[in-house]
């Protein structure tokens, strides 16, 4: 799937793919794996969590995409475990990963929802999270990457001390930005302060309207390099316009052609600063949500448009990581979870050409919707667990929500829990591990309304009503640009009260059985009340 015409970079890179799969097929025909100098090191494992953004179950080769390419990724599956029914809490990014650090449903809590870039934080003080579980439990705890879980208390100094944030909720180090790439302010932050910020150029952010006179994407299109699709017509940074306006601080400003670079960078300096203690590494990719700018080396090295380049680029920024692990004598005694915030969306606000480019790859992979939807591809994703001293390599069908990790993660370091907190995460160390091929029996999912997962079956219960926590709509696609498509699966598939699926046996959604099975439709409704209403799992 790789264009003819290719720079010496990308030749470059394609060669290291190559030598990638050769290294696989080695280790799999029982080769012996290359030396590092290992060393003696603390009983307790280095852990690393990648958790990409808006990459879907299909977007992965290991997990059936067959027009792009993952191959470190794929490595990781090749020698760890990799599941097939995992899901995040959410089919959006600030409520799964709300979720996943701190062991709590998203919608039991006001105000979980998609942040502006200047919204508060929504981590309490005195709230358990994974990384102040495991500091307490003795670990060097760093975060590289997007945050998207607000900062501040209600009013940002952009220009001062930030906080709280991550540092807050049990980070020792952080390097990251506050939201989204398509979101303002466009900086990085370190810790507290935003780096590289010349104080004689303040910042200024608004999500109300327009401040200063910078350019924005409604009033100035003719100054974009990527087109809008729907919204994101605010300040234009780097070509590029945003959701909101800001003002100032142009030294600080990134480009988004080197942020994975950066955070890649970032995420290695972190491992070697900390190889002789016990560490975690939370690595949040902006890669691959929207807007998609690649890289030199990455960009239309495939068939399927922009947003398959910027897949390859997170499976270079998980090489990266693998290959530092490596290198420092680490990756026997380090497990590695690779996951994704939500399930994939195509057209996410700009016109890059994404959707009419895919070619055939389907992002969700078998599953139907995507990020924003109750179907599964809103919350099915990829996950791989790689401990190569402790999981034996394979595929589990075990049911495991990323709520898991911060109770299974405290047993494995043997750190207790503080009472009362992370209320609807389960223990599931031995399914994560492979030690156990039996997950959860059923979790809930959340795209403005409730679904429950039950072993097999699936419930939504559109009859709750619109949800607890209104989520804003996702970006319309314009007219003449797919609505035609819509029309058709809004007709080929009527939206019903109750929805009823057999998901192993009908993986797409396709056929509603709440009719012809209503005793398993009231056991559910029963067991979603339950949860909801006991406030814990």
């Amino acid at each position: 799937m790789l264009a003819d015409a290719m720079s010496l970079d990308r030749r470059s890179f394609v060669k290291q793919l190559a030598l990638v799969g050769a290294a696989i097929a080695a280790r799999q025909g029982g080769a012996a794996t290359p030396k590092t100098h290992a060393k003696s090191h603390t009983a307790k494992p280095n852990i690393v969590i990648i958790l990409s953004d808006d990459v879907g179950y299909g977007d992965i080769s290991c997990y059936g995409a067959t027009h792009v390419r993952t191959p470190r990724i794929d490595e990781l599956a090749a020698h760890g475990l990799r599941f097939t029914d995992a899901h995040t809490d959410a089919a959006t990014c600030t409520p799964s990963r709300y979720a996943m650090l701190t062991g709590s449903y998203a919608w039991r809590h006001d105000g979980v929802q998609i942040l502006p870039g200047d919204a508060q934080s929504l981590i309490g003080e005195h709230q358990a999270t994974i990384a102040s579980v495991l500091k307490a439990a003795g670990y060097t705890t760093g975060l590289v990457g997007k945050w998207h879980i607000g900062l501040g208390n209600g009013s940002i100094d952009w220009n001062g001390e930030i906080k709280p944030g991550p540092c807050e909720t049990g980070f020792d180090d952080a390097f990251f930005f506050a939201a989204t790439a398509d979101r303002v302010p466009t900086v990085y932050i370190h810790n507290h302060h935003v780096v590289n910020l010349d104080p004689k150029d303040p910042i200024a952010v608004s999500y109300k309207e327009k401040i200063g006179d910078e350019p924005t994407g409604k009033e100035d299109p003719e100054l974009l390099k990527m087109k809008l699709s729907e919204g994101h017509d605010g300040t234009i940074v780097d070509g590029i316009s945003r959701i909101g306006f800001m003002t100032g601080g142009k030294a600080a400003r990134w480009k988004d052609e080197t942020i994975a670079q950066t955070f890649t960078t970032k995420a290695e300096e972190f491992i070697e600063k900390n190889q002789h203690h016990p560490f975690l590494l939370y690595f949040t990719p902006s890669d691959i949500h929207v807007p998609r700018a690649p890289g030199n080396q990455f960009k239309r090295m495939n068939d399927c448009g922009v947003r398959c380049d910027v897949i390859n680029q997170l499976d270079w920024s998980v090489g990266r990581i693998v290959d530092k692990l490596r290198q420092l004598g680490l990756e026997k005694n380090t497990l590695v979870i690779f996951t994704s915030d939500n399930g994939p969306v195509v057209n996410d606000g700009y016109d890059d050409g994404s959707d009419r480019a895919l070619d055939g790859h389907k992002p969700a992979g078998p599953f139907r919707g995507g990020k924003y939807t109750i179907f599964e591809g809103g919350t099915a994703v990829p996950f791989i667990t790689y401990w190569p001293a402790h999981i034996k390599p394979g595929t589990s069908n075990a049911l495991i929500s990323q709520l898991d990790l911060l109770r299974s993660l405290a047993a494995l370091v043997k750190q207790p829990v503080p009472e009362g907190q992370a209320e609807d995460s389960m223990n599931e160390l031995p399914a994560l591990l492979g030690e156990s091929k039996k997950g959860r029996d059923s979790l809930v999912e959340e795209a403005q309304i409730l679904a429950i997962r039950d072993g097999h079956w699936k419930l939504i219960d559109r009859s709750q009503g619109p949800g607890l926590h209104p989520r804003p709509p996702r970006p319309a696609i314009p007219k003449g640009k797919g609505a035609a498509a819509r029309i058709a699966r809004a007709q080929k598939y009527p939206v019903a009260p109750l929805e009823l699926y057999d998901i192993y046996a009908d993986p797409g959604e396709t056929t509603n059985l709440a009719n012809k099975f209503p005793e398993v439709v009231e056991r559910l409704r029963a067991e979603l009340a339950k949860i909801r209403n006991q406030g814990h799992s």
